[in-house]
């Protein structure tokens, strides 16, 4: 980040001794280190020495003016005025934030001059008094703190809970929000009714901090939440070998809200390991089984998409490889958590509590601390090894892919001219969930919607292979699809159990 420029205003003589001591605080301590870059005028070399005409330049750059006022007034120009006051003056002019600390509780000591500058400074500002440096330097610290917590750069809560201050309703989407209302409903008994309003869903789900939307609206129902939380994108890559290589066979960047990033990253994935389908031995529906269970692939992206660090500009990752998927995340555990905990009963800590609580509603998540406990019962149930968590640079978790013997990965070039091998990969993915066109497009692999994959689902639907999950609205923007009898009975015939592209 660009540091935070302070600029320190005094009569240099009198202050020698509280400059260096700012200075060497603000230089030295590594919070203020962190946010802040301090100008002195006497660290400037002596051959590079300004007139007071061009130092002032350095108010104007400055972000935050301090002014240290004690008896003297300092030497005067040709109208009478102080270098002191011309940059009280300069810095009040520009809108600086100005923070004035006095010297002394003698009033009647000081310079008349600078009687009347600290009479003036008085107005509109909260001066504080100090007698020490280490007084000066404790006031100081105190208020840098609240202006790092007034920019937002520092917080005491969790940033999911912080106002997304330059959002407002008009950038989330409502069509998103009656989704979730349908979708909490069903899925949780959620209470609020169907046709509540935004508004009440907002304040219901405590995503407004005083009128203003949070973080965790944005990247639930934001219409483009990377607009204003530019990291909260996820990266996916596939490679054929057992390390990063490039050229990168396939590798997609996803935008949207957390639900439209779980969707896309838990298809990608999917779209790319071997798949097989069953026969209907067992019941009406053939089984469709993943080389990884579905519910470890969608509960490795949720867990780093819910839980990840959104003030980092990282970035979550997804990367398959020909013997392992790693999904990595910028973000660590909480306290009270251990790696060896993740493998025993434990409480849930979520990270971002906003954030959370929407998707365990619309059931992308579980709130008893059971999720890493299902992903190894699920891989030991699939002849996996468990699967490996680890802390580094953030959050890991690799999965290790064991394929049976004449078992395949999906290549990445498929003959998508063949319109029936098109056609049966659209029924596979249906066979898993309902899905729009879009999901398919990118359960396929594909960057966007292509002429091919619109006219194969025309044809389906058609041929009365699949239909849509609402037939009274077709043209609407959530419309999904969604297997027909017959097109369950089309891949429950011999030759359907092999593994699919």
């Amino acid at each position: 980040m660009t540091p935070v420029r302070i600029f320190i205003s005094s009569v240099q003589k009198e202050f020698a001794e509280e400059r260096a001591a700012l200075r060497d605080y603000l230089q030295g301590d590594a919070l203020m280190r962190r946010f802040f870059e301090v100008f002195l005028f006497e660290d400037v070399p002596a051959a590079d020495r300004r007139t007071d005409d061009q130092y002032l330049d350095e108010v104007r750059r400055c972000d935050i003016y301090v002014g240290l006022f004690g008896n003297d007034y300092g030497s005067e120009n040709a109208e009478g005025v102080s270098p002191t006051e011309r940059e009280f003056d300069l810095a009040t002019t520009e809108g600086k934030y100005r923070l004035i600390y006095v010297r002394g509780m003698d009033d009647d000591a000081r310079q008349p001059k600078m009687r009347a500058l600290v009479r003036r400074a008085q107005a509109g500002l909260i001066r504080k008094r100090f007698n020490t440096p280490s007084e000066l330097v404790a006031g100081l610290y105190a208020a840098l703190v609240e202006y790092l917590e007034e920019k937002q750069l520092i917080r005491s809560g969790p940033f999911d809970a912080a106002p997304c201050t330059k959002a407002t309703l008009e950038h989330l989407d409502p069509e998103r929000m009656a989704w979730f209302l349908r979708t909490a409903r069903a899925t949780r008994r959620f209470s609020l009714a169907p046709n509540a309003s935004s508004a009440d869903l907002l304040e219901h789900l405590n995503l407004l901090d005083d009128g203003h939307l949070t973080n965790a609206a944005v990247l639930l129902f934001g219409k483009q939440p990377q607009r204003f939380l530019i990291s909260s994108e996820i990266k996916c890559a596939h490679f054929h070998g057992t390390e990063v290589a490039k050229p990168i066979p396939s590798y997609q960047v996803y935008k949207g809200t957390v639900f439209d990033l779980v969707d896309a990253a838990v298809d990608f994935v999917l779209s790319k390991i071997a798949l097989s389908v069953g026969t209907r031995e067992a019941g009406p529906q053939a089984p469709v089984r993943y080389e990884i269970p579905k519910e470890v692939v969608a509960e490795a992206i949720v867990n780093a998409v819910a839980h990840r660090d959104y003030t980092s500009n990282g970035s979550v990752q997804v990367m398959l490889f020909a013997d392992r998927l790693e999904i990595w995340n910028p973000g660590t555990l909480p306290p009270s958590l251990t790696l060896e905990k993740l493998r025993q009963a434990h409480g849930s800590v979520p990270g971002n509590p906003l954030l959370a609580e929407p998707m365990y509603l619309t059931g992308y998540i579980e709130r008893m601390g059971t999720g890493t406990r299902d992903m190894i019962r699920h891989c030991t149930e699939a002849g996996l090894p468990e699967p490996e968590f680890a802390v580094s640079d953030g959050f890991q978790t690799i999965i290790r892919r064991t394929l049976a013997p004449g078992q395949r990965t999906q290549p990445e070039s498929q003959p998508e001219s063949r319109p029936e091998s098109l056609e049966k990969r659209v029924l596979l993915l249906l066979a898993v969930a309902t899905r729009s066109k879009a999901e398919l497009s990118r359960g396929l692999g594909q960057k966007e919607i292509s002429g091919q994959l619109n006219k194969v689902v025309r044809q389906l639907l058609d041929d009365l292979m699949i239909e849509y999950t609402i037939p009274e609205k077709p043209g609407s923007r959530h419309q999904k699809y969604r297997l027909t009898e017959k097109g369950r009975a089309a891949l429950a015939k011999p030759g359907s159990g092999e593994d699919m592209p």
